[in-house]
C-alpha cells in the first residue's frame, strides 16, 4: 500500500501552471493559513496569485511533498515522471481526458496507461480530479471555492465526485469536516486506499464514503478491520449499479437480486453504514462524531407537542427503530418533574408547564434516557424571528448529556429552524443537533447499523462466462452430491416411463426438460397417478420428461438462489419461493460464505417467516433442515466458483421434518 501521509499532510505544496484553477490552489492555501511553502512553477510567469514562481520544477529548493498539476494531460503525464524521479510526496492530477473520455477518445485509455507507468510507486489522486482539503492542518490542493474551516478534531468524507464533494464541504450543520478527498478516476489510488490513508490521523472521528463503485474487494476488507480496530465508523452512500450479469434473466434470482444487492450486502458484511443521500450522510457523521456507534434501535422522543410526537411515530413506522414502553424507573422520573397533569408514554408530549424552568426540562428529559434506550431525541424548533426564549432549551440539553453521558439529540423538524450557533454549541459539548425529523430518524438507524465486519474472506468468483444450462434433472443431480435433498425421479423418453417408474410413490410431478419457466409453457403437471401418466407426458411434447414424486406436506415454499456478481462477489438471495416469488419480492441478499446463524437471521428478517415458525396452528419448518439445504447450495458454488455463474432452487419446499429441492437451476462455463 502506497504512504500518502506527505501528500495529504504536507509541509510542501507545488503548484504546476499558470491558469485561473492553479491561481485559485495558491489563494485557497493561503486563506487557510497553510503554514508550510508554496511553491508555483511555470517557466515563463513571474508570479502566480503574488507568489514567486520558479522556472521548473528542477528549481525548486526540494521535492515538495504535495503537488497540484494543472497542466494538460500529456504534460501531465510528463511532470508526473518528473515528480516521481525527483522523489516528491504525491501529486493531484488535475486534467481530464483519460480513461473517463474513451466513449470519445481512445487514446485517453492509453494516456492513463502511461500515467500511472510515470507514478511509480508515488500516490496520486485522479485524474479529473480536485484534490483534497485538510482542515486540520490547513494544508489543501484545490482550484475551486469550498466552505471548509479550520478545526482541531472532524469527520473525513471522500467522494468519487468533486462536485458533490464542493457542495458538502458548503454544509451550514455545524459538522466539523476533518477531509474533505476526491478520487476522481482513481488510475492509481483507489478508494480503499485513500480511505485507509485518512484513517491514519487520529483527529478523524468517522468516515464518509459516496462510493459509485468498489474495487479491489480485499482491500475494502482490510479498510474496515483497520476501522473497527481503530474505532473509526464509516458510512457510505452507495451509488450506481455494478457489472452484475444481468444476462442470467431466466432465473427469478437473477431479476429479484438486481444489480444493487450486491453492494447492499457488501456493505453490511463490512460493518458498514449505509444511507441514501446527502443529508442523511451529513447527519449521520455527526451523529458519529458526537457519539459514535449506536448499540441498538431502541430511541426515546420527547416534544412539547402531541402533535410532534404522533409525527415523529409515524415517520418511524418502517425504518426499524423502536419506541420502547417507558420503565418503572423512568416513570418515576418523568412523574416527578412534570407533576400529575401529563400522560407519560413514549413518544412523550410534556406540554409546557415547565417551559424556561431549565432544571426541571433536564430532569424531565434525562428521565427519557435509559440503558435500554440508543438515542433520545428532544424536538425544539428555534424561531427565526426572537429565539431568546429558547436558551432555556439548549442548556438543558446540555445539561442531560453532562448529567448523564446517554446519547442526546436535539431535532429541528425543519432544518432551517436550527440556529447554526446554537447547533455548534450543542455539538461542541456532544448533543447532536439533527436538522429534519427524517433525517434524524435515518442517521439514527444507520448508526445502529454499525457492526464488527465479518472475519471471513468473501468469495470471489471467476470470471469464465455462463456458456451453459443444466437441465433440471442434470442440476438437481449435481446439487445433491453436495447434500442438496432431491425428490425421487426419472427423466427420460417417455416411451420406457411405465417400466421405470414403479419404484416411485404417485402422485407425480411431470416435467418437460429442457425449457426455461416451464409453468409459462404448460410444462409442469402436479397430482398425476400413475393411470394418466403417458397422456400427461406425451401432451407436454419435450422429448424427455421428468417425473418426481410429489412433497405432499409443505407448510412454506423457498426461494434459495446464488448469482455471480464480479463487482462483489456470489450473492445469496433467500426468500419466498414458488411461482409468485417475483411478485411477492420477499427477500435477503447475503455474499458468501454464510454461516448456519448468518442463514437463521436472514430467515428470520422475510415476511413469510411465520410461516416457518407455524402459522395458525399448523406445523413448523424443520430450519435445521432448511439451513443444512442453503449450506449445501453454498458448498457446490464454493468447489465451483471459478465456473459457476448461478444456481437456483426455488421452490425448496419446508416440511416439518425435511427440506426438498423440487425445482432447480444451474448455469456455468
Amino acid at each position: 500500500m502506497r504512504d500518502l501521509s506527505r501528500l495529504i499532510r504536507p509541509r510542501s505544496v507545488a503548484v504546476i501552471g499558470g491558469g485561473a484553477w492553479c491561481a485559485e490552489v495558491v489563494r485557497q492555501s493561503e486563506r487557510m493559513g497553510f503554514a508550510g511553502s508554496i511553491w508555483p512553477v511555470h517557466p515563463k510567469a513571474k508570479s502566480v496569485a503574488g507568489r514567486p514562481a520558479f522556472a521548473s520544477l528542477d528549481a525548486l529548493p526540494a521535492a515538495p511533498d504535495a503537488t497540484f498539476i494543472g497542466v494538460n494531460r500529456r504534460a501531465t503525464v510528463q511532470i508526473t515522471g518528473q515528480l516521481a524521479a525527483m522523489g516528491a510526496g504525491g501529486a493531484v492530477c488535475f486534467a481530464s481526458g483519460f480513461a473517463e473520455a474513451h466513449a470519445e477518445d481512445e487514446e485517453g485509455t492509453a494516456l492513463q496507461a502511461q500515467l500511472i507507468a510515470a507514478a511509480g510507486d508515488m500516490p496520486i489522486l485522479g485524474p479529473n480530479c480536485y484534490g483534497f482539503i485538510n482542515a486540520l492542518d490547513g494544508a489543501l490542493l484545490w482550484p475551486d471555492q469550498h466552505g471548509c474551516t479550520r478545526v482541531d478534531r472532524g469527520v473525513a468524507i471522500l467522494t468519487q465526485s468533486s462536485n458533490i464533494a464542493i457542495n458538502l464541504t458548503m454544509q451550514q450543520r455545524a459538522l466539523p469536516i476533518a477531509y474533505t478527498v476526491t478520487c476522481g478516476n482513481m488510475a492509481q489510488t483507489a478508494q480503499a486506499e485513500i480511505a485507509s490513508a485518512l484513517l491514519d490521523d487520529p483527529r478523524v472521528t468517522a468516515l464518509g464514503l459516496h462510493v459509485e463503485g468498489f474495487g479491489n474487494i480485499r482491500a475494502w476488507e482490510a479498510l474496515a478491520a483497520k476501522a473497527y480496530a481503530q474505532g473509526v465508523p464509516i458510512v457510505a452512500l452507495k451509488v450506481g449499479a455494478s457489472d452484475q450479469a444481468q444476462a442470467a434473466t431466466i432465473s427469478h434470482t437473477a431479476s429479484l437480486a438486481g444489480s444493487d444487492a450486491g453492494a447492499a450486502a457488501l456493505l453490511k458484511r463490512l460493518g458498514i453504514a449505509r444511507v441514501a443521500g446527502l443529508p442523511e450522510l451529513l447527519e449521520t457523521l455527526k451523529l458519529l462524531h458526537c457519539n459514535g456507534p449506536l448499540g441498538g434501535r431502541n430511541v426515546a422522543s420527547i416534544s412539547c407537542s402531541g402533535g410532534e410526537a404522533s409525527l415523529i411515530a409515524d415517520m418511524a413506522l418502517g425504518s426499524g427503530l423502536r419506541f420502547p414502553a417507558l420503565t418503572t424507573l423512568q416513570k418515576t422520573t418523568l412523574r416527578t418533574a412534570l407533576g400529575p397533569m401529563v400522560a407519560l408514554s413514549n413518544p412523550l408530549d410534556y406540554h409546557t408547564y415547565i417551559w424556561r424552568d431549565g432544571d426541571a426540562m433536564a430532569r424531565a428529559w434525562a428521565g427519557m434516557t435509559g440503558a435500554e434506550i440508543d438515542m433520545t431525541f428532544s424536538i425544539v424548533d428555534y424561531p427565526t424571528t426572537d429565539p431568546a426564549d429558547w436558551i432555556c432549551a439548549t442548556d438543558a440539553a446540555l445539561k442531560v448529556r453532562a448529567d448523564t453521558g446517554a446519547p442526546f439529540a436535539m431535532v429541528a423538524s425543519l432544518p432551517e429552524l436550527m440556529p447554526p450557533d446554537v447547533a455548534q454549541r450543542l455539538i461542541d459539548n456532544g448533543v447532536v443537533p439533527f436538522m429534519g425529523l427524517r433525517e434524524a430518524l435515518a442517521a439514527t438507524r444507520a448508526a445502529g447499523d454499525i457492526r464488527p465486519p465479518s472475519a471471513m474472506p468473501i468469495s470471489l468468483p471467476g470470471d469464465q462466462p455462463a456458456t451453459t444450462s443444466l437441465t433440471e434433472a442434470e442440476a438437481k443431480e449435481a446439487l445433491a452430491e453436495y447434500g442438496v435433498p432431491v425428490p425421487h425421479s426419472y427423466c427420460g423418453p417417455v416411451n420406457t416411463l411405465i417400466s421405470r417408474v414403479k419404484s416411485l410413490c404417485p402422485p407425480f410431478a411431470v416435467k418437460g426438460v429442457g425449457l426455461a419457466h416451464k409453468s409459462e409453457h404448460g410444462a409442469v403437471r402436479l397430482g398425476v397417478l400413475t393411470s394418466g401418466l403417458v397422456e400427461v407426458a406425451r401432451d407436454i411434447g419435450t422429448d424427455n420428461i421428468l417425473v418426481e414424486e410429489m412433497v405432499p406436506d409443505a407448510v412454506a415454499e423457498l426461494l434459495v438462489g446464488v448469482t455471480r456478481d464480479p463487482a462483489h462477489g456470489f450473492v445469496l438471495t433467500l426468500g419466498a419461493g414458488g411461482v409468485l416469488t417475483e411478485v411477492l419480492r420477499d427477500t435477503i441478499s447475503l455474499l458468501l460464505p454464510v454461516t448456519a446463524n448468518d442463514i437463521k437471521n436472514a430467515l428470520g428478517t422475510l415476511n413469510c417467516a411465520p410461516l416457518l415458525d407455524g402459522y395458525r396452528g399448523k406445523p413448523a419448518a424443520h430450519l435445521p433442515a432448511i439451513t443444512d439445504a442453503v449450506l449445501a447450495v453454498q458448498a457446490y458454488v464454493l468447489a465451483h466458483q471459478d465456473s459457476v455463474s448461478e444456481v437456483e432452487i426455488n421452490p425448496l419446499m419446508c416440511t416439518p421434518d425435511r427440506a426438498v429441492a423440487v425445482d432447480a437451476l444451474i448455469r456455468k462455463a
